[in-house]
């Protein structure tokens, strides 16, 4: 599993979550809904879930623990059909930071 990174260019770059850690500002969770529900009743599993955002940071050491300090999102359709915070459901949510840690992400 890698990160898929593209641009608005159109280039892709693909990067492993335990080589890099994606730093995103001003980002909006998105996802394919009827695929996603797909999924979650026992489809096979595809690409359906997204971070559009305004700016992206790439590091590759120095990293932040975000895990530490913020709110984990997550988006797993065979649990649930969309975006996860805590409890409720974060399709559609602007989110102002968000930071990966390894195959994580969180709301800083």
């Amino acid at each position: 599993m890698k990160w898929k990174i593209q641009h608005t260019d159109g280039t892709v770059e693909y990067h492993s979550p335990t080589d890099v850690q994606l730093l995103m500002h001003d980002c909006v969770l998105k996802n394919y809904k009827s695929v996603s529900q797909k999924i979650f009743d026992g489809g096979n599993k595809t690409v359906c879930a997204w971070v559009l955002c305004k700016s992206l940071a790439i590091r590759k050491s120095e990293f932040i623990q975000g895990d530490l300090d913020g709110e984990r999102i997550r988006y797993n359709p065979r649990v649930t059909p969309h975006w996860m915070l805590g409890n409720s459901n974060a399709d559609g949510m602007s989110v102002d930071k968000l930071v990966s840690v390894d195959f994580g992400l969180y709301k800083i």
